[in-house]
């Protein structure tokens, strides 16, 4: 049996601890796994929350990685339990919505290539199929862009209600589906361009404009416009 004994953040001194760090210093100053183990809080019996944050950070990569995990492989981890994957996943959101209304220039979207280059290297890495939409101002400029669904993606499944009730609540002028393929493969499914069809009827409904439905896939993807598909 091992005598080995991991430090814990109580028995560091004051000027190590993460927590003291961030008060004296700012947060700019700590690495990542000394902000996340003051997200944790505390670790185990024989594991510090330092430790255990740096454990998580090499386990999935990196902080990026972290944030693309999935709430089943946090609480499959050792020391992760479900309050604390909970906790990890919203500092996570927290994160990328404010990423996402940082104050810089506004995203536009002119064509498919601009579709992709705003949610593409987000969407190529997902493991499940997400469907999103871009609302759009009167002039092209993303006012918002919120998930509509995830899972298994079929006409059943998205329903017009739901892609337009965002677009409705920030008065956008138009709006463009777009989901991924986990295959790598963008092609549209028979699927794909039934409920392509289906949000287009209902956005001259509405009054909302479907400009386009972009598939994206691995390093590519489809537009249903210019395929002739709407």
């Amino acid at each position: 049996m091992s005598d080995y004994q991991p430090t814990m953040i109580r028995d560091l001194p004051k000027n190590q601890r993460p927590r003291e760090r961030l008060q004296e210093f700012g947060a700019s100053v700590l690495a990542d796994g000394e902000l996340l183990a003051i997200l944790l809080r505390t670790g185990s019996s024989n594991e510090s929350v330092l430790h255990l944050a740096e454990r998580l950070i090499v386990q999935f990569g990196s902080l990026k990685g972290l944030a693309m995990a999935s709430f089943a492989s946090l609480t499959d981890t050792a020391g992760i339990g479900p309050a604390k994957a909970s906790e990890i996943q919203a500092c996570m959101e927290i994160g990328k919505r404010l990423a996402a209304h940082m104050d810089g220039p506004r995203s536009s979207v002119r064509c498919p290539e601009d579709v992709y280059t705003l949610l593409g290297t987000e969407m190529r890495y997902l493991s499940q199929e997400q469907f999103r939409t871009l609302c759009l101002d009167s002039k092209g400029y993303v006012i918002r862009s919120p998930t509509v669904t995830k899972g298994i993606l079929n006409a059943s499944i998205v329903e017009a209600r739901e892609v337009y009730r965002e677009a409705l609540s920030c008065n956008a002028a138009s709006l463009i589906a777009v989901h991924n393929h986990p295959s790598g493969d963008p092609t549209p499914s028979p699927e794909d361009i039934s409920l392509t069809k289906r949000l287009v009827d209902a956005g001259k409904t509405i009054g909302i404009e479907c400009l386009d439905h972009v598939v994206i896939g691995d390093r590519t993807f489809a537009s249903m416009k210019e395929r002739g598909l709407m």
